[in-house]
């Protein structure tokens, strides 16, 4: 048997270098004389480097050099495995990140990102240092002492956040483990976060590898059709519906079932509603397009699901949010048809279960629906709808004239202006979910990348970093509120190292705006909420804090204009869509008591309030969640 002396690191990267996913063979776009289209499983390798891996993983990556694996260096970990988050959603997880840390605080800083990653499906290969295998000293620096058990470190913390976790405590280990790391990463159900912890003594440890673990392997992600009495089943059930509703979520987008949902809503005429991840599924002026679905949908959508009979799930988990808190939808004998890769998912609330790939699923669904259409009387009642909500977003767009401060709302109606179809817009937490997932247009597949199955605070900018890695020509804009920007400013750097020139948008309204307004409604009366000085009586109620981002932002080497009107901020998007340099338009907006926002709520979301208090607001606010939490039901 023919081999190669490898340390343990050295093989993994030169592993990794040969690992690759294919879907669809020649079917897929980019194809040579009909050739399959492979991607690199693992495109890459972020890393910051501590004495857990600088002479392992650190030094196999400079040893293989960039044309092996890419090396990319970030300043945060946590960020680190954001950027590779982004990175794989914008490629339909077709491809994917490592991230390598060393033992301790780098290790444990993954676990946010981690669980993000997992959430939300999307593949990221973690490659955190380990305490020594073979203990020569007991502890080490950063070593987790657990007197009842000597083999826990504080990796250990990634196991519930992570997909498939192992640690590599002798050579030969590493072969099975790698090649399981990769199935559940090519795994359209499984994937997820998934970590390989690499003790330092064993990274370093030289090995005879067998030559057939660097050759080629290619994992095909599968395109499952669904079975076929399921699939009359849910055919009876959808032309037998007067008011069918189809909800369609991420799964649409990873499997890139755009085109086949278009064709089902085209032939049948059922109104689409989205979830956050499923929002761009159909464009915003198709005609079955009614907008997002749920706490944060419009008002179409949301009337529409009270009354549906019958549910169509394409790829939706049914969040809370989604769902309105088991709210939402409430015609009495609702049933539900759920089309979903994971049968976990496809199984819930009591549907009829289609698991099957997403597009392959539609495709069958829209054969078997041949000559079916619903009643012309419910394509005009939502079209009508339609209508009228669009007038809402116009007014929630527009400004009075261009000298006035802007709201939140009506950045996004300067930013709607400005953008095209190329442009990705990117958001994760605060109020700027609700307001986009209402009002944004989507104008195309990946044009609105939402993250809201974690709703991470920091998750933007260093997403964004990784999404124009991915999509070089497109432009990335990063939506932030001042308190995200807060939370993990420092990927900016990376980006301007790079000379990855993303969009940062930056909001100024001192304080959690999203977190305030939810204090107000649940009795907290905006406790804690806002960046302002103590006044006397000890609250965060006093004068707004001197602090300027857009000079932070600057300091960190980003290109920054400032916009303090409207016509300002509309010049300042339109240079930086054209710049070539990572640029930052930062804007403080007028507060929400001055200026109309976006239209309230259309559903409920429940977040419990103190049963009992002396505060009047909170005895007010728990009388109307009472009342809200009477009409929850399970779909039995």
């Amino acid at each position: 048997m023919t081999t190669r002396r490898r340390t343990v690191a050295q093989a993994l990267v030169e592993f990794l270098a040969h690992q690759y996913t294919e879907r669809d063979g020649a079917a897929a776009p980019g194809g040579q004389d009909g050739a399959p289209v492979r991607h690199r499983l693992i495109n890459a390798c972020w890393g910051i480097f501590g004495h857990g891996n600088v002479a392992g993983i650190g030094q196999a990556l400079l040893e293989s050099g960039p044309d092996t694996m890419p090396y990319l260096q970030g300043r945060n970990e946590q960020a680190m495995v954001h950027a590779a988050v982004g990175y794989a959603r914008q490629c339909d997880r077709l491809s994917a990140h490592a991230v390598t840390t060393s033992i301790g605080p780098g290790a444990t800083n993954l676990v946010t990102g981690a669980a993000l990653a997992t959430v939300n499906r999307l593949p990221v290969l973690l490659l955190p240092g380990d305490t020594f295998a073979t203990r020569p000293a007991d502890p080490v620096l950063q070593q987790l002492e657990v007197p009842y058990a000597g083999d826990v470190s504080v990796n250990d913390a990634l196991r519930p956040v992570s997909r498939y976790f192992d640690r590599i405590t002798r050579p030969e280990a590493l072969i099975p483990a790698a090649l399981q790391a990769m199935r559940v990463l090519a795994d359209p159900v499984e994937t997820g976060a998934v970590t390989l912890a690499l003790p330092q003594d064993v990274q370093a440890e030289a090995y005879d590898w067998p030559e057939e673990f660097f050759a080629d392997r290619v994992w095909r992600v599968p395109r499952p059709a669904p079975d076929a009495a399921a699939l009359a089943d849910a055919v009876r059930a959808v032309r037998a519906a007067e008011r069918p509703l189809i909800i369609a979520g991420g799964g649409v987008h990873h499997s890139g079932a755009e085109d086949a949902l278009r064709a089902l809503a085209d032939a049948t005429g059922i109104p689409v509603a989205s979830t956050q991840a499923g929002k761009g599924s159909l464009r915003h002026d198709h005609p079955a397009d009614v907008g997002g679905i749920g706490h944060t949908g419009t008002a179409t959508a949301d009337a529409l699901a009270r009354r549906a009979d019958l549910v169509l799930g394409v790829g939706t988990r049914y969040t809370d949010f989604t769902t309105a808190s088991a709210t939402l939808f409430a015609a009495p004998g609702v049933r539900f048809v759920n089309l979903n890769i994971a049968s976990f998912d496809a199984h819930k609330l009591a549907a009829t279960s289609l698991v099957a790939d997403a597009r392959a699923g539609l495709q069958a669904l829209t054969e078997a629906l041949s000559g079916h259409r619903v009643a012309p009387a419910y394509e005009e009642e939502y079209a009508a709808a339609k209508s009228r909500w669009e007038s809402l977003v116009d007014a929630a767009y527009a400004a009075p004239d261009d000298s006035v401060r802007p709201s939140q709302t009506q950045v996004l109606g300067a930013l709607d202006a400005t953008v095209g179809e190329q442009d990705v817009i990117i958001n994760a937490a605060g109020s700027l979910p609700g307001d986009l997932h209402k009002l944004w247009r989507a104008r195309s597949r990946r044009q609105y990348h939402l993250e809201y199955g974690y709703s991470c605070m920091g998750y933007e900018i260093p997403a964004a970093i990784g999404v124009r890695l991915a999509a070089p020509d497109r432009p990335v804009w990063a939506l932030v509120g001042d308190g995200t920007y807060l939370m993990m400013p420092t990927e900016i750097v990376t980006a301007v190292q790079e000379g990855i020139n993303i969009n940062v948008v930056l909001l100024q309204n001192h304080g959690y705006a999203s977190i305030g307004g939810l204090s107000e409604q649940t009795g907290g009366e905006r406790f804690g909420t806002a960046y302002r000085y103590r006044a006397a009586d000890g609250t965060y109620t006093g004068e707004p804090l001197p602090v300027d981002l857009a000079a932070n932002a600057a300091s960190l080497g980003m290109h920054v204009i400032r916009a303090a009107t409207v016509g300002e901020l509309r010049a300042a998007l339109a240079t930086a869509r054209a710049d070539e340099r990572p640029t930052c338009v930062y804007v403080e907006t007028a507060t929400a008591d001055t200026v109309p926002g976006a239209p309230g709520a259309q559903a409920w979301w429940d977040v419990p309030v103190a049963e009992t208090a002396t505060r009047p607001a909170a005895v007010e606010a728990r009388k109307e969640y009472d009342r809200h939490a009477a009409e929850r039901r399970r779909h039995l």
